[in-house]
């Protein structure tokens, strides 16, 4: 069998569902349960999934992984979406391999895609640092939390 480096995030570990074909290793989605090619990316979105399903609450059926969207007509994909049981975005979430930095640009980016869907909270992870920001009273604006909040 073969092995494979993948790095200790600061997340809560999983029991990844891995197999190996032709030399490259795929998870399974624990969303959309098929196999995916194991990136470095794919490896942080798992584990950020599983926290918010098994610690934060946050439905199953409520996730949507890497949906489509468009912006300056050009098509592009936020990694996690989370929907309130109303069916309006309640989070979205950008994820980078842990060895990308998070920086002003992965802010801007998510800040771009929530042009699109006026989100409740956003985050931003590497598996290593986490950021999330939730909408403010006025809702005219975003103020940082500390903490990941739980689905209501």
């Amino acid at each position: 069998m073969k092995s494979l480096k993948l790095p200790n995030l600061n997340l809560p570990e999983i029991a990844a569902d891995i197999i190996w074909k032709d030399e490259i290793a795929y998870v399974k989605d624990f969303i959309r349960h098929k196999y995916l090619v194991l990136t470095p990316e794919e490896w942080v979105r798992q584990h950020f999934i599983h926290l918010l399903v098994e610690y934060l609450n946050y439905p199953k059926a409520l996730i949507n992984i890497e949906k489509g969207h468009h912006y300056l007509n050009s098509q592009k994909r936020t990694d996690i979406h989370v929907y309130d049981r109303k069916g309006k975005i309640s989070l979205l979430v950008e994820c980078k391999a842990a060895h990308i930095p998070l920086t002003s640009s992965t802010i801007e980016q998510i800040s771009i895609y929530n042009q699109n869907y006026h989100a409740t909270c956003l985050a931003i992870t590497n598996g290593m640092k986490h950021y999330v920001w939730q909408k403010s009273a006025d809702l005219k604006s975003y103020k940082q939390l500390s903490y990941f909040p739980e689905f209501t």
